[in-house]
């Protein structure tokens, strides 16, 4: 074998090393990394709760790093005493279905415009306790155990400092288990290292 044989015999040799050097990194990288997820609650109506809660304790039961930036109305969801409704004005794919009543009745979709819904008196409670009883029909966990369950689950519950000060809210309403009362630019680090980055 000539030197230039030899040459590029040792050069293919070396690049088979450092590819297998490589991926086994990778591997060894990959096994050890825990999945992260940052979400941004903004919103504290009773349908809009759901999916940051949902989202937080089954990303935390798989044993991913959770943080969740509670911001603005969203807020809300952090409080002492939850009493939140649902607001229809602003969400026209929201299907109302009677959760009582005949089949027939139960079956039926019922699209009512926004603009009635925001003018009828009493809508929103009617539509919050609709909702609150189809979901208790369906075995789904409340509002209340949801937090519990991030809780539980070591899930950051990080509040906004900056909404409390805009309005002129008291710390002594929130729970207790509040992470951090942190402004957007001490949250957004945490939230470009995530591996997923929710807004909702």
């Amino acid at each position: 074998m000539d030197n230039a044989a030899a040459e590029t015999n040792d050069r293919v040799m070396d690049r088979n090393l450092f590819n297998q050097w490589f991926d086994d990194r990778m591997e060894q990288r990959e096994a050890e990394h825990v999945p992260s997820m940052t979400i941004i609650a903004t919103k504290g109506t009773l349908d809009m709760a759901y999916p940051p809660f949902i989202l937080a304790s089954t990303a935390s039961a798989l044993g991913w790093d959770v943080s969740v930036f509670f911001t603005f109305y969203g807020l809300n969801l952090l409080r002492k005493d939850l009493d939140l409704e649902i607001s229809p004005l602003g969400n026209p794919a929201m299907p109302m279905k009677m959760p009582m009543g005949p089949d027939w009745l139960r079956s039926m979709n019922m699209n009512i415009p926004n603009v009635l819904m925001a003018n009828m008196p009493g809508f929103e409670k009617m539509a919050s306790g609709m909702m609150k009883k189809t979901m208790r029909d369906k075995g789904v966990a409340t509002i209340e155990e949801l937090r519990s369950i991030c809780l539980e689950a070591d899930v950051k519950l990080v509040a906004c400092q900056m909404t409390v000060d805009l309005f002129s809210m008291d710390q002594a309403e929130f729970i207790p288990e509040i992470d951090d009362w942190i402004g957007a630019a001490s949250f957004l680090p945490t939230a470009q290292k995530a591996d997923v980055s929710l807004f909702i």
